[in-house]
């Protein structure tokens, strides 16, 4: 237990994952910080299932690592089970995913923010925060003690007002056997912000010995690992398989019964639930078509009794949940060690941040994670990331960090929570990012490292092994255009791909293009081999991998870099600060309100306003050049 001082410069609310971002980041800049939690053996504890990364979420755990961030290292440290996701697609949508072991990831995590100098761990809770002049000033907690700081993060996860159902029975948590926060969001609403009220859930969890794994399908980690983290070598973990089962019409009868007694379908639960990650209930119901619902099972630690149910979330009554699960193929003797449950729990809906999550109506006060209305670990550290970064560039007079669409996940992320409305939980998908191939999850390094270098969050010797791969790929991609095949040694490379072989020399460039040639297989040839960049590349797996990219997507990638440039064009038109919207009469009255309520910093964001239309855009331009 750190002493407590009387002031700091940045005090970080909430030990989760956004939590874990903000507190690092915001010390390792040279602030001094605290994280404030109710309990410190708690700080990392993954809430539902022990995994980070997967669909679009592994592009925002590599891009969070881009700019400084620790859950890539993290999960690198302790994974137990990898998987690259997606890979029989086109690369825009690879996603790297890992289970990790539960209570070790708490642990290291714990460990990381103990060792981080500048940085002081406060268990406690915060009671007030005091306001002068529409500026962060000081914060009471729990305990008594008033401390003065210049800037607040606040990343409070599903705790505030939280409620736990599970069929009729219900109990103040924001997590199992861990109490909720109460009364911090009225001490908001006090200040001006808008609430509102969402819900989560998450799967039971059985005992391992009670499953008869015969009955399911094993699910194997990938043979070599791609890391999370530009900065870690390789995966060293021993990786243990996961395991795939179904439910079935019975397992939905079961389930139907219960309907009367859930808290979902009887109104208890008010708050609005995730609809891409909804509880069995919620999907026999929606799609009553479906005879059966993929099941994972997933170990939660080397030496853990605990399996992780993947795809069963509930709030049903226990005896319901666990006589459904004995349904099941390889469960018809399982053990139920806790029954699901959701929660309830308060948010502020995103509109009242900025860019940078700064509060529009508060200075230096922002806000990271769930209580913007995300769900996910990953969703939570990328904003817990940007939030202190731009909380400490505040406190030292620095210009802020803002991430644009165009240039990371992370970006799209923040862009959409402001501009769209938040009616549920918000969870990213590579679909929502309109220039995905260019925001790739093996070029986060590239897009991203730098502005990571400039804050001081990424250190030279890392940039240095950036920019070597940069000219290795650019070595490459020179390379291929220059480096010619005769027609028989095409012939071998082309064997069994189903192209069509060709009586003319191809240079490397044009034959990588055809879709079904693989680098590796070009790479076979005897006398490529004994060039020295080919060498090279067969040594850096992430720089082979790279330039075929950038080869096979060439046109594809030309586009998008024009249609980014067009996306800039119009962010560069920025709207005066206090613009009066209500002197434009021609614009329509809902895009007045919208326009009104975001206060878009550009032309290019109000575009992206739910409920502006063009016609609304438009009469905004002439207005501005008048």
């Amino acid at each position: 237990m750190f002493h407590v001082k009387q002031s700091y410069d940045v005090v970080v609310v909430g030990g989760g994952h956004a939590g874990i971002e903000a507190s690092l980041a915001s010390a390792r800049m040279g602030c001094a910080t605290a994280l404030v939690t109710m309990e410190k053996r708690a700080i990392g504890r993954m809430s539902c299932n022990p995994a980070i990364g997967g669909t679009a979420k592994g592009h925002l755990v590599r891009e969070i690592d881009a700019l400084g961030g620790e859950m890539g290292k993290i999960a690198d440290a302790t994974g137990i089970h990898f998987r690259m996701l997606n890979k029989s697609k086109g690369p825009a949508v690879w996603s790297p995913r890992c289970q990790s072991d539960r209570e070790w990831y708490s642990r290291e995590a714990l460990r990381r923010i103990e060792l981080q100098a500048g940085l002081d761990i406060i268990e406690d809770t915060i009671v007030d925060i005091e306001v002068t002049d529409g500026q962060i000033k000081a914060l009471s907690t729990g305990s008594g003690v008033n401390i003065r700081c210049n800037a607040i993060v606040l990343c409070n996860g599903t705790f505030l007002n939280g409620i736990m159902h599970t069929g009729t029975t219900t109990a103040a948590g924001g997590r199992f056997q861990e109490q909720s926060s109460v009364g911090l969001t009225e001490i908001l609403r006090k200040l001006g912000l808008q609430s509102g009220r969402l819900k989560t859930g998450t799967p039971p969890r059985l005992h391992r010995d009670s499953i008869n794994y015969a009955g399911t399908e094993i699910q194997p980690g990938d043979d070599n690992p791609t890391p999370f983290s530009f900065q870690t070598r390789a995966i060293v973990n021993r990786q243990i398989p996961m395991y795939l089962t179904y439910t079935n019409i019975e397992t939905h009868r079961i389930l139907r019964t219960g309907f009367d007694k859930s808290p979902l379908f009887t109104g208890r639960i008010k708050g609005v639930g995730p609809r891409y990650c909804p509880s069995i209930e919620d999907k026999i119901n929606r799609f009553a078509d479906r005879d059966r619902h993929q099941i994972f099972l997933e170990p939660e630690g080397y030496d853990s009794e605990i399996v992780y149910v993947n795809g069963f979330s509930s709030s049903l009554p226990a005896d319901v949940q666990e006589q459904a699960l004995r349904t099941i193929p390889g469960l018809s003797h399982c053990k139920v060690l806790r029954p699901g449950y959701a929660v309830e729990y308060d948010f502020f809906p995103p509109h009242q941040v900025s860019h940078t999550l700064e509060t529009k109506r508060i200075k230096h006060l922002h806000l990271a994670g769930q209580i913007n209305g995300t769900s996910g670990y990953e969703e939570a550290a990328a904003q817990g990331l940007i939030a202190g970064i731009n909380a400490a560039l505040a406190v030292q007079g620095r210009e802020p960090l803002i991430v644009e669409r165009s240039e990371a996940y992370i970006g799209v992320l923040i862009d959409d929570l402001i501009n769209k409305s938040t009616e549920e939980p918000y969870r990213m998908f590579t679909s929502r990012a309109e220039y995905r191939l260019a925001l790739r999850q093996d070029n986060a390094d590239s897009r991203l490292m730098r502005r990571g270098h400039s804050i001081g969050l990424i250190p030279d010797s890392v940039l240095d092994r950036l920019k070597q791969k940069e000219d290795r790929v650019a070595a490459a991609r020179r390379y291929f255009l220059q480096e010619r095949l005769s027609p028989e040694e095409i012939g071998k490379v082309l064997t069994g791909n189903g192209e069509l072989e060709t009586k003319e020399s191809e240079s490397l460039n044009q034959i990588l293009r055809r879709p079904n040639v693989t680098l590796s297989k070009i790479t076979e040839i005897n006398r490529l081999r004994e060039k020295s960049i080919v060498q090279e590349l067969l040594q850096d797996a992430d720089a082979m991998m790279r330039a075929e990219i950038e080869v096979k997507y060439e046109g594809y990638l030309k586009r998008q870099e024009e249609q980014i440039a067009l996306f800039k064009k119009n962010e560069s038109m920025l709207i005066p600060e206090g613009f009066d919207y209500s002197v434009l009469a021609s614009l329509s009255t809902e895009g007045r309100e919208k326009l009104a309520k975001v206060r878009p910093r550009s032309v290019g964001q109000a575009i992206r306003i739910s409920g502006v239309s063009p016609a609304d855009v438009s009469i905004l331009m002439i207005s501005m050049m008048r």
